[in-house]
């Protein structure tokens, strides 16, 4: 693939895809006016209405295309064995040859929308840039909120700073001919025939992380699915964390947490609810940005109850994508929080009733915004020099094995952690939902080159912090017998990140356990809070024979990788079995 001139490029792809017209954006305010306009002309955006949700409209992508399609996507490397067990594998050969060609007058009779972007905040080291080709104008309104559309970028295009390449139509939707095509050693993306956010929004996981995690361990950095927030405690220390979780397991919820126990004096800074870029410090530290500028966070659930400064963040500006709609104008989704309205109309534009058996919104029903709408948005989010991360944490949903949380031993053991990390899936992508499966660093269909390379990169990386963050995981979603969540969850996962400060600072003790350090039942802040001595206890159990069988097939996933394994991460592994056999040897004293 032959690098070209940003203008030679446009050329190109306008000479092939054969557009209507071609438009340059410059992400104006008044641009985004006009396209918003032609898009509830033509209407693929409808108005909600302006009084109760103004500035906020409603689409709806084709029934036949409403995720991630994980078997479409593809990273194109000049080696199959660059790319990893992880990933599919396309030549860029046969990219060229099978994809290419449904590019050609693919875009006939629609708008070509050239959109240069920024990920990072303006005048950071950190940041870099990209254009999306575009014939979805839904895209191009998307990007406007999710990145930083314009000059800020096209000034650096002109200066001859090079930029990944996303080209995107929507075609004929045609799902058996969908391709996702990542070429990391080009710095390029090819998406046909899909119209939906994390398909079609180039930006987001196709840059941000798949091309960033190759071009990040080439440079000496990182891109990681991770959220970034500040939490200011009651002795006003103000601890910054990434956080890793798989989509759909709360990480928006955390990334804005209204915390419980507000009155002592808690205060949260959301920085970033998704991907976070991190980079080693002059001083040792791991410093983090958020390359994004905007959100595009799951609905399902979103509620007062469990995400409050979501739902403030909603009331206005707003794109949903696939919600149901009400007769009063208003979005609706499951778990919102208060009952539909009759003449609820359903996210594929039916009308829908109680008795259908269906859900009204799609369960991957999503909301894009810009993130400075976020009540817990902070200065930071514009510092081009990021902040300081003090922890990473990791988690996923379980519904037994994980307890409540657990400290690693050391960076090489949190490494270890966080590779063997398993998630029960969820409708963020296709396929079934609740099957359990290893999700390293919630990075599976994400990282962008062979997973046994990006531990190696993780390893190598701590070994260049002279203060690395503390390694923590949790599961929030622990059920017991009767397949009720133990946990409160929400506001109340303050009380557990409380102990990880505590842990930091040295004023809390950990309790050592094959798995990791947990906390003593004592040593989580339980004030005020309804729950059961057997909960608890629950809650923080590691059982031996159990993690056995998961150390079992944690060691089978860890083998996929042959010899790219870093023996770091065998070390660690044969260690944690021998923890595990002395474990389950019973005491001699009884």
């Amino acid at each position: 693939m032959e690098k070209t001139s940003f203008s030679e490029w446009v050329r190109t792809v306008a000479e092939y895809a054969e557009p209507a017209n071609v438009r340059l954006c410059a992400g104006t305010e008044d641009e985004e006016s006009e396209l918003r306009g032609r898009m509830v002309a033509d209407g693929s955006l409808i108005p909600l209405d302006q009084l109760r949700h103004p500035d906020s409209y409603l689409h709806r992508s084709d029934p036949r295309d409403v995720a991630r399609t994980e078997k479409s996507t593809f990273i194109c490397s000049a080696s199959e064995n660059d790319a990893g067990p992880t990933n599919n594998w396309m030549s860029p050969k046969r990219a060229v040859d099978e994809v290419w060609p449904l590019f050609r007058r693919a875009m006939a009779g629609r708008t070509m929308y050239v959109i240069p972007y920024l990920l990072g905040p303006e005048g950071s080291p950190a940041s870099r840039i990209g254009v999306e080709i575009t014939d979805s104008p839904y895209v191009a309104l998307s990007l406007m909120r999710m990145t930083r559309v314009g000059a800020a970028a096209l000034d650096r295009i002109t200066a001859g700073e090079p930029f990944v390449r996303g080209l995107h139509s929507v075609g004929t939707l045609d799902p058996e001919k969908r391709y996702i095509c990542h070429f990391p050693e080009a710095r390029a993306v090819w998406s046909i025939n899909s119209g939906y956010g994390g398909n079609a929004l180039l930006p987001k996981k196709c840059h941000a992380l798949r091309i960033a995690s190759s071009q990040a361990r080439d440079e000496g950095w990182m891109a990681e699915h991770m959220l970034i927030m500040g939490l200011t405690d009651p002795a006003g220390r103000t601890t910054w964390i990434c956080a890793a979780f798989p989509s759909a397991c709360g990480k928006t919820n955390l990334a804005m947490l209204e915390p419980a126990l507000k009155e002592r004096g808690y205060k949260v800074e959301t920085l970033g609810d998704d991907i976070a870029w991190l980079r080693v410090g002059n001083d040792g530290r791991l410093w983090a940005i958020n390359p994004e500028a905007g959100m595009f966070g799951v609905l399902k659930d979103t509620s007062m109850k469990t995400n409050p400064n979501a739902m403030r963040m909603l009331d206005r500006d707003v794109i949903y994508t696939n919600a149901a709609l009400g007769p009063d104008g208003s979005p609706w989704w499951e778990g919102i929080g208060h009952q539909p309205k009759a003449g609820l109309v359903a996210w594929d534009g039916t009308p829908w009733e109680p008795e259908q058996g269906r859900p009204a919104a799609h369960p991957n029903s999503r909301f894009t915004v810009s993130a400075k709408r976020c009540p817990t948005a902070g200065p930071r989010l514009d510092a081009p020099e990021g902040v300081p991360i003090d922890a990473i944490i990791f988690g996923g949903r379980r519904a037994k094995a994980a307890p409540l949380v657990y400290e690693s031993f050391g960076w090489e053991h949190g490494v270890y952690v966080g590779a063997t990390m398993v998630s029960e899936t969820t409708a963020a992508a296709t396929g079934a939902v609740g099957v359990p499966r290893n999700d390293p660093m919630a990075m599976l269909p994400f990282c962008g080159y062979h997973m046994g390379d990006y531990f190696a990169h993780w390893l190598a990386t701590g070994k260049r912090c002279s203060r690395p963050p503390r390694i923590f995981h949790v599961n929030w979603f622990r059920t017991g017998d009767d397949g009720k969540y133990l946990w409160p969850g929400f506001g109340e996962n303050v009380r557990v990140l409380q102990w990880m400060i505590d842990r930091i600072t040295g004023d809390a003790e950990g309790v050592a356990t094959p798995i990791g350090l947990v906390p003593s039942p004592e040593g989580l802040d339980l004030e005020g809070l309804s729950i059961s001595e057997g909960a608890i206890e629950a809650l923080l159990k590691v059982d031996a024979a159990e993690w056995s069988r998961e150390a079992e097939r944690n060691g089978a996933f860890l083998a996929t990788f042959r010899e790219r394994l870093p023996a770091a991460l065998t070390r660690q592994h044969y260690n944690l079995l021998s923890r595990l056999m002395v474990a389950s040897v019973p005491s001699p004293h009884g």
